[in-house]
């Protein structure tokens, strides 16, 4: 084999094992299956070595995992091309049952050399530690819900209703307080469960104070405060976006963006005919998730309210234009929309299309960082 020739490595990663398989740029080669190697450095140096030896050229490829980026960061720290696929955009055969590790590093191999295989966008170490603290907040907010609804469950089996309003605020929890259950067993039940619903609910404040000061040393927090000046768009839903996609100028344009979340409407079209769907839903949830919860602040009337004046005396005039531009068409466009008839669901997607659109336009005003 030609030393000047590059080599693509596809690589099926797994907790202790990693399957790599080869294959030559040139036309015609086969691609080799090297067999199985262990998951340390010195294991990865090995391959490497011994890659080194066929080819000055290599491309490593592997999809993405539970294992997250450490091998991407080790590999290119060392100055190699390395590409991180999503599983769900790797072309597969129609029929084809058979999945093992050999057929998988194979197939990267030859999809990576074919160039059918589109790499993701992989964060820096402090980005994907924003984006843990974020997540991690996403899931005891998802714990807390699912702890309420089990202590609102068990109470209903008993026939103890609460007259007022269940918003767990302090009159709730005082009511709680003097809930006297029929039996000793059932009394233990439902004191857990309320002590599992002050767990979660202490865990969350926790979370929040944490996110609040490591975002203040972040490199991307002069955008998350630019992104404030939007309604309905605080420091949760911005620090959240941000840390999942990143850049947003990394995008060319705001349809490239909407299409990467998965808010463009899906389409089934041959000759004449062009039909279209419900959104494609590809793409990051949690953004996607966040962005359609700060886009319900558009259903009411334009208004600059006390809290977005503040965070809007912040920032320079530019990014103030944009923030009442989006305030006025997007609201105009939800209430246009609702008298057409549309879902309200339907409407608050269509306006989270649009509002990635305006964020995009906002951080392409801030100052690139490094």
């Amino acid at each position: 084999m030609s030393q000047s020739s590059t080599l693509f490595i596809g690589m099926d990663v797994h907790k202790e094992s990693i399957a790599v398989a080869y294959v030559a740029q040139d036309h015609g080669a086969e691609v080799t299956y090297l067999g199985a190697i262990g998951t340390r450095q010195c294991d990865i140096d090995q391959l490497i070595r011994k890659m080194q030896s066929k080819a000055k050229h290599l491309v490593f490829v592997y999809e993405a995992g539970p294992c997250g980026y450490w091998l991407y960061r080790y590999l290119t720290k060392k100055d190699y091309d390395c590409w991180v696929v999503a599983p769900s955009l790797i072309p597969k055969k129609a029929g084809d049952r058979v999945k093992t590790d050999r057929r998988d590093a194979v197939q990267l191999a030859r999809l990576a050399r074919s160039g059918d295989l589109t790499p993701v966008y992989v964060p820096k170490v402090e980005d994907e530690a924003i984006r843990d603290l974020t997540r991690a907040r996403e899931d005891t907010i998802s714990d807390l819900k699912d702890t309420k609804f089990r202590l609102k469950a068990f109470l209903l089996r008993q026939d103890i209703r609460y007259t007022g309003r269940a918003n767990w605020g302090p009159a709730h929890l005082r009511w709680l307080s003097e809930v006297v259950c029929p039996t000793p067993a059932q009394q233990i039940v439902f004191q857990e469960y309320v002590r599992a619903v002050n767990e979660h609910t202490e865990r969350l404040q926790r979370l929040d104070q944490e996110l609040r000061e490591h975002v203040k040393a972040w490199r991307l927090y002069p955008v998350v405060e630019a992104l404030q000046a939007l309604r309905g768009v605080q420091c949760t839903v911005a620090v959240t976006l941000v840390a999942e996609m990143g850049d947003l100028t990394r995008f060319e344009s705001p349809r490239e963006l909407m299409k990467f979340l998965g808010l463009i409407p899906s389409e089934y079209s041959s000759g004449e005919q062009r039909r279209q769907g419900a959104i494609t839903k590809a793409g990051n949830t949690h953004a996607r998730r966040v962005l359609v919860e700060g886009a319900w602040a558009y259903r009411y009337p334009a208004k600059v309210s006390r809290h977005l004046q503040l965070r809007l005396e912040k920032q320079p005039k530019v990014i103030q234009d944009i923030s009442w531009k989006a305030q006025v068409r997007l609201c105009k466009r939800y209430r246009r929309l609702v008298s057409r008839g549309k879902h309200a669901n339907v409407v608050t997607v269509a306006i989270a299309r649009e509002l990635i659109g305006f964020m995009w336009a906002i951080a392409k005003e801030v100052p690139a960082v490094a």
